[in-house]
């Protein structure tokens, strides 16, 4: 029972900043699970998944009701993070890598870790490299704008697939880059939320086939994650968003430096 209250503990105050930044999902639920609750690599990821994907789907309403949603570059981001998810569960399946690889499999979630904590902290400046290319070639820029998209979607399709991390930090900056002026901070968010709904939705349905979901810690995180959620997307456009990121960034270098030791 003390472990369950543990769990949804944590579950809370991931879905709380899944909510008010888009970041901080798979960042942080799979270490705390393999971390601190000692469950498998392989486990953690098929788990979080479908934390993910609950947990999103509620703040996904929330940001879709206040039309905080770009729908075009979710389509375009979608052509290549489906199929690239797809790709990867057949290629866990077939290589037995979900059992086999543990070992690449932390050491590939300390990397994605440290990389998505450099785009936290940097994401303004990401922001503004885009801006200069806009400005200077933007005849050029625009009509590269939708194959690039496609581009990172299907590199968000293998992270999230084989890490549960990826759709947060790293996907808001490649849209911060690639759309420097149609996103806002908001929709951003709404964004991101929303694209990781069924790319999670479908590698959390592989892996459960693969046998990596823990169903009775997946419920003990989500009786946390959905108040937190709700919570934190209501009050997105109201937290001190610097201030949050950079003590996110933080936890996460030490967090993946830790599991790529491991």
């Amino acid at each position: 029972m003390t472990l369950e209250w543990t769990n949804s503990i944590a579950g809370f105050g991931v879905g709380l900043l899944v909510g008010l930044t888009g970041v901080g999902g798979g960042s942080l639920m799979t270490p705390i699970m393999v971390l601190l609750f000692g469950v498998a690599p392989s486990t953690a990821v098929g788990t979080d998944l479908w934390f993910a994907a609950i947990t999103k789907m509620v703040g996904g309403f929330v940001h879709g009701k206040k039309g905080s949603v770009d729908w075009q570059v979710l389509r375009r981001m979608f052509y290549g993070s489906i199929p690239a998810a797809l790709a990867t569960l057949l290629w866990l399946h077939l290589s037995g890598a979900d059992k086999s690889h543990s070992t690449l499999m932390m050491r590939t979630l300390g990397g994605v870790l440290i990389l998505t904590s450099v785009a936290s902290v940097f994401r303004s400046r990401f922001h503004a490299w885009g801006e200069r290319v806009r400005a200077g070639r933007p005849i050029e820029f625009k009509s590269l704008q939708p194959v690039l998209t496609v581009v990172a979607g299907a590199i968000l399709g293998f992270l999230v697939t084989f890490t549960s991390i990826g759709a947060g930090a790293l996907g808001a900056v490649m849209l911060l880059y690639l759309y420097p002026r149609r996103m806002s901070p908001v929709t951003l968010v709404g964004t991101d939320i929303v694209h990781a709904i069924p790319l999670t939705l479908l590698a959390g349905t592989g892996h459960l086939l693969l046998g990596n979901v823990n169903v009775s810690m997946l419920g003990a995180l989500l009786i946390g994650s959905i108040p937190g959620i709700v919570l934190g997307s209501f009050g997105s456009h109201l937290a001190p968003e610097k201030v949050t990121r950079t003590l996110i960034a933080l936890i996460l270098v030490v967090v993946g430096l830790k599991m790529m030791a491991f």
